[in-house]
């Protein structure tokens, strides 16, 4: 089979198509021919070193990827032959609260990741997915759709008339628009471009923010809401966002830290905006098997449908990459494998 693999240092160059057996399921594990992948910004921080920098062994990056059950190891009972199944992203958190043990089993690393031809997982560490979904649109759920739900729906508990802002227009932010609209919730939206604001208010966003043109969103967010703030904030960006998430909040309200696409740390963290707001900060690590069959049954009940900017065969895989680099898709970038 072939797969790209990360092997001999890191960044792009040093991701390589090979050929390599395919695997055989071992007990309790099913075989999957790999339709289609969906990739994360994690993926590229995997690819250059950021999440393991003192790793030697070659990695299958991404850890999202959908595809058709071809065999069962002994035992595996819990599905068959032909049924559409994506991985769970750690393969080892089934429900509850996460452990630090289930860390060492998330997808794309440490764990061999879903960029190849054909993988084996652990028959608890798949589920099925919505059958009208295409193999791309499925791709899309494992780390960006529980993302967003976990989010939404989970730890933020969003209700009708509730506010919520989303950062951004990439997969985990439309895919939060659409889970918050679906709760009945209004929707405020930022972006740097006025182009992808009118997009995502065909998606449903009640307002949108350019934040080049309107550095100070926070404030753009409290006069929408007549002074009170968002109930729930979505936030994407880290370093330079976080200090504004919180003071766009009202009393009482959540944050969501989701991504640090502007850096990881924060100087000069608003102590006392977030003391006079009482804010509640929850970080969000994608979720557990159970969230991302309770997300499934609700994207089916809905009949809803993930954003896909750009779609690229396996040969380009690279490219796609690339893509993904440069920060300007609108919804998820996928490879048909």
């Amino acid at each position: 089979m072939k797969a790209f693999r990360l092997q001999d240092g890191f960044g792009l160059d040093y991701v390589k198509e090979v050929d390599l057996p395919i695997p055989a399921p071992g007990p309790n594990q099913v075989l999957i021919q790999v339709k289609a992948v969906s990739l994360n910004s994690r993926d590229m921080g995997v690819i250059n070193g950021f999440y393991e920098p003192n790793r030697t062994e070659p990695l299958i990056p991404v850890s999202d990827g959908v595809g058709r059950i071809v065999a069962l190891g002994d035992g595996a009972a819990k599905f068959q032959i032909g049924e559409r199944v994506s991985g769970i992203f750690t393969q080892s958190w089934a429900s509850g609260e996460p452990t630090q043990e289930n860390w060492v089993s998330t997808l794309g690393s440490p764990w061999d990741g879903m960029l190849a031809e054909y993988v084996v997982l652990p028959e608890e560490g798949v589920v099925r997915v919505p059958e009208h979904l295409t193999d791309e649109e499925a791709a899309a759920l494992a780390c960006a759709g529980v993302t967003a739900w976990h989010a939404i729906a989970e730890e933020g508990q969003v209700k009708a008339g509730d506010v919520v802002v989303v950062q951004g227009t990439g997969g985990v932010s439309l895919f939060a628009l659409q889970f918050a609209k679906l709760l009945g919730a209004h929707v405020i939206i930022t972006s740097s471009s006025d182009e992808k604001l009118e997009r995502a208010k065909a998606l449903g966003a009640d307002y949108g923010i350019n934040y080049q043109t309107t550095p100070e969103w926070d404030q753009a967010v409290l006069a929408y809401t007549q002074g009170r703030g968002a109930d729930h904030i979505v936030d994407l960006g880290g370093a330079s966002t976080l200090n504004r998430s919180i003071s766009a909040l009202k009393v009482g309200g959540q944050v969501s830290i989701v991504g640090i696409l502007s850096g990881a740390e924060v100087e000069d963290f608003a102590i006392v905006p977030a003391i006079i707001r009482k804010a509640r900060l929850q970080a969000i690590n994608v979720g557990s098997r159970e969230m991302f069959e309770r997300m499934n049954r609700a994207i089916e009940q809905h009949s809803l449908r993930p954003v896909i900017d750009k779609t690229f065969p396996f040969a380009q895989s690279l490219n796609a990459f690339r893509y993904l680099a440069q920060g300007s898709a609108f919804g998820k970038i996928c490879i048909a494998v």
